[in-house]
């Protein structure tokens, strides 16, 4: 585990004395009758005092952090405000769970008195802020041989949170938990260093999953080229670490029932190839494997959960490097599906990746659909930015429902453009395609060559290139990897998917 917090639900209670205590206000900063009970009677002439020196509104996710007041026994008063009207509709629980994360403090006991102002809070909404805590709790300080003893990595060491029905909240909590650990694994992942994780050492990484009730199969370079997966050899054939692709097979539903597909790009380091990147921020390249982090996150979190489910999650790790055996631009290669593919830049090699193993896991499995995730260009991030990731699918149907868990998660997505248009800048004078169409609509064009893979199964590609490393701190995150797309995937396979 990447975190030292231990989270505990106990029933709705004066809590013990010492450490932090955090209640809730709305708008008319006034906190839930039940929590002035246990207080006391002037805890809201407190914080109304305290408030208009701060000029704290109340707000959303606002925080307001006060000595505790004579005749509290605690050391500190923390105040979360919910909002009002829409804004408190619209809460996001898991959000404010970080928010309130980051004013407590470090190493001590915090209590949450769980009860909003005005309305019951359930536990569902309970669980919500836990795994919100949990997430902002993170640090990935593993090689720091310098550690503050005192200070737990900058996060509470407890906290207890304190509602009316502690059995329900801990229901509600167990599958977060799973959910929470998945994106750990794929934070995990993404923040280790290049010399760590290459791919036969990530390979051995996603083998663990077998723990769970996972199959995990490691496909090694004999294997793959049996399977003539020559388009992503071509990619790893100039590094003196071996590529390699694994499959696993979570079985949580009956064996009739097709299942659900999640492919992940995972190049492990990526210089560019022949076609090399310029060395300033090139360190930032060990994260371009983030999509195969995810897949491996969300597959611990549907076994880890026990998802009623048939989910498979396939991943290509390779090494691209620049030595005497590389690819070169202007070889010609051939994929397994049998089209052939002219290379003009050995730095778009994640589509190559992809192109094999979608095609494999297609081919194989024949699942319901297929979801590949990939930091695939730096075109979306012209576009997008940080905030979404690039969405594009050959189906209306998923592509709804995957924007839907986006918007219930915080994930969020954009949808964008497929046209055959945009084929004609991939064709090839030499072979059937080209592996780049050029810098005008460089996501695009990346993703017309993957629809090319996946045949008539209804397909979605997610380009995380903004999103799945060196991404923004938010309330949940503070970590260079952000475990991206653990949480959306597993919100889209139980809203539409479980039986």
């Amino acid at each position: 585990m990447a975190h030292n917090v231990k989270l505990e639900f106990k029933p709705y209670d004066k809590p013990a004395e010492g450490g932090d205590v955090v209640v809730f206000v709305g708008a008319d900063r006034k906190s839930a009758p039940s929590a002035a009970g246990l207080l006391g009677a002037e805890l809201d002439e407190t914080i109304a005092r305290a408030a208009e020196l701060e000029r704290f509104k109340g707000k959303a996710k606002s925080v307001l952090v006060l000595i505790a007041p004579g005749g509290l026994a605690a050391d500190r008063l923390i105040v979360a405000g919910l909002g009002e009207g829409e804004e408190r509709a619209r809460l996001d629980w898991t959000a404010l769970g970080g928010a309130v994360c980051a004013r407590l403090s470090a190493g001590g006991h915090a209590h949450v008195l769980f009860e909003a102002p005005g309305e019951a809070a359930s536990a569902e909404n309970a669980a919500d802020f836990a795994l919100g805590v949990l997430l902002r709790s993170y640090r990935f300080d593993r090689y720091k041989t310098k550690k503050k003893d005192d200070d737990n990595g900058g996060a509470p060491a407890r906290v207890t949170i304190h509602v009316s029905d502690p059995a329900a909240a801990k229901r509600a909590w167990k599958s977060r938990a799973a959910v929470a650990d998945g994106v750990f694994l794929a934070r995990d992942l993404v923040n280790e260093p290049p010399n760590v994780l290459y791919p036969a050492a990530f390979a051995e990484r996603a083998a663990e999953l077998s723990r769970l009730g996972v199959d995990v199969e490691i496909l090694d370079e004999k294997a793959l080229k049996k399977l003539g997966m020559r388009a992503l050899l071509g990619v790893g054939q100039g590094s003196h670490n071996e590529s390699r692709v694994v499959i696993m097979r979570w079985n949580g539903a009956r064996d009739d029932v097709k299942p659900i597909a999640f492919v992940g790009k995972g190049v492990t380091f990526d210089t560019g190839g022949i076609s090399i990147k310029p060395a300033q921020n090139m360190e930032d390249m060990k994260g371009d494997m983030a999509g195969a982090a995810c897949v491996v996150g969300l597959m611990h979190a549907l076994a880890a959960r026990k998802a009623k489910v048939n989910a498979i999650g396939a991943i290509g790790l390779v090494e691209n490097m620049p030595d005497g055996r590389a690819q070169r631009p202007g070889d010609i290669v051939t994929s397994m599906s049998g089209q052939t593919i002219e290379i003009v830049n050995t730095d778009a090699e994640g589509r190559l990746v992809l192109a094999d193993v979608l095609w494999h896991v297609q081919d194989k499995y024949g699942p319901a659909f297929m979801v590949d995730l990939a930091t695939l260009t730096g075109a979306i991030l012209v576009a997008l930015g940080t905030e979404h990731a690039g969405l594009f699918s050959n189906n209306d149907e998923l592509a709804e429902r995957i924007a839907a868990a986006g918007r219930a998660t915080g994930e969020k997505v954009w949808r964008m453009p497929l046209a055959p248009e945009y084929d004609k800048l991939i064709d090839s004078k030499f072979a059937d395609m080209k592996n780049t169409g050029g810098r005008n609509g460089g996501s695009i064009t990346a993703a017309q060559f993957l629809q090319r893979f996946v045949n008539n199964t209804p397909w979605a590609h997610l380009d995380i290139a903004g999103t799945g490393m060196s991404s923004p701190s938010s309330d949940i995150n503070q970590s260079w990897g952000s475990g991206w797309g653990v949480r959306l995937l597993d919100q889209l396979v139980k809203d539409h998917y479980e039986s």
